[in-house]
């Protein structure tokens, strides 16, 4: 071989050393999933202190914490009013599912609301985080595989305080029932429970929601001479019986008044004057422990210094545990996938600390027994609790054997 045709060969052999092998050019980087959080619940009417405002900034304070811990899914907090009523509600989650781009409802205060959004979750395929409505069917004959139910319920609520008002010496009641789905079956459950306990109902009346009067149903009860008038009501109504039942002198005239679901806000608004011995159930008080205050703390700061109720830290709690439940499954479009995951991941988190969730989609953790401090007793603003005896959440729970949820028995 010449010596000029040496050298080219030894140049391209140089050269294609240099050059190396052929490298694919890298493609696209995966999207991050991005999911639309819609928080259904009433902005405008008895509700809107329980939840209102103060739950769609809990669920934004959820993805905060979530993303400030390392999460990968990226969120879009959105709010609507459903007014308590079930079509309003109905036609906004059809919309957010079918041309919003909502992956979730959460919240949603009012069962009767909370069914339809439930059963449009299903046939949609979407999730529904319940942390607002309260009958215990949504982990009974209406429980889906595309809902979990969050805060309390309403056997949980009637439990706790039926079983403690009845040990006190409270055996014969007259129910004040508001007269809508939550109403009906908190009714229902406490009739259960009373029963069992040897107490008796000796008169009931159902109230339109939303009332401004219960004197007429007041009277009744006061008549009855039953030694416990059970409130089977919340928000507006329940702050307006209370105040009621005192200028009728109900307590003063040796009767008992019990409230089946009493918020934070509600004893704020009637004072401890009036709303002073009250003994009721609760999931959430923001005086508990180190992680109950650090969350208020926070939650006050950005609500002009009210405390969270136990449906707003519900709110939270729920929309925190929605997006690691994502993020494991590594989809957003499967809601059935993402409630399964979200099922077998232990949940945990400051306002209600560690937990499960179990097959019916119940969401089990601790319940509280509370009593109203007197006046004297308080040290300052918000201070208003004093706990009675915490209740565990296998006590507080209906087992879920006797709920006759589809998904246990088999029949879906």
């Amino acid at each position: 071989m010449g010596i000029r045709r040496l050298l080219r060969a030894l140049g391209a052999c140089a050269a294609a050393v240099a050059a190396g092998p052929a490298l694919a050019q890298p493609g696209p980087l995966p999207e991050p999933l991005a999911v639309r959080i819609g928080v259904l619940t009433d902005l405008s009417s008895l509700y809107a202190d329980t939840n209102g405002s103060g739950a769609v900034t809990a669920a934004r304070m959820a993805v905060e914490d979530y993303q400030a811990a390392g999460g990968t899914v990226r969120a879009e907090v959105v709010s609507a009013d459903h007014q308590n009523k079930a079509d309003i509600g109905s036609t906004i989650t059809r919309e957010w599912f079918d041309r919003g781009g909502v992956d979730v409802v959460v919240d949603v205060p009012n069962s009767a609301v909370a069914l339809s959004v439930t059963e449009l979750a299903r046939q949609k395929n979407k999730v529904f985080m319940n942390s607002g409505a309260s009958s215990s069917d949504f982990t009974g004959k209406n429980c889906t595989p595309n809902s979990i139910h969050w805060t309390y319920d309403t056997y949980a609520l009637a439990t706790g305080t039926s079983r403690a008002v009845v040990a006190s010496g409270g055996d014969s009641w007259y129910l004040l029932t508001a007269d809508y789905a939550f109403g009906h079956t908190m009714e229902a459950d406490i009739r259960k429970i009373l029963s069992a306990s040897g107490a008796t109902v000796v008169g009931s009346a159902r109230t339109p929601l939303n009332t401004p009067d219960f004197s007429s149903f007041l009277l009744q009860a006061q008549a009855s001479k039953a030694k416990v008038v059970g409130l089977v009501n919340a928000g507006g109504d329940t702050i307006n019986a209370i105040k009621q039942a005192s200028e009728f002198g109900i307590v003063q005239g040796g009767q008992k008044i019990a409230a089946m679901v009493l918020y934070i806000t509600d004893v704020h608004s009637l004072g401890l004057g009036v709303a002073q011995g009250l003994q009721f159930t609760a999931a959430y008080y923001w005086d508990l422990n180190d992680g109950t205050r650090a969350f208020a703390k926070r939650f006050s700061a950005r609500m002009g210094g009210r405390m969270p109720t136990q449906l707003q830290a519900g709110a939270y709690s729920a929309t925190l545990h929605y997006l690691k439940a994502v993020e494991k499954a590594g989809t957003k479009t499967d809601g059935k996938r993402v409630v399964e995951v979200a099922k077998s991941l232990p949940t945990d988190d400051p306002a209600f600390g560690k937990g499960t969730i179990r097959a019916d989609g119940r969401k089990m953790h601790n319940m509280y027994l509370f009593e109203t401090k007197t006046p004297s007793e308080s040290k300052g603003p918000w201070d208003y609790y004093k706990l009675i005896r915490t209740i565990p959440a296998e006590e507080a729970f209906r087992p879920m054997g006797e709920g006759d949820c589809p998904i246990v028995t088999g029949s879906r």
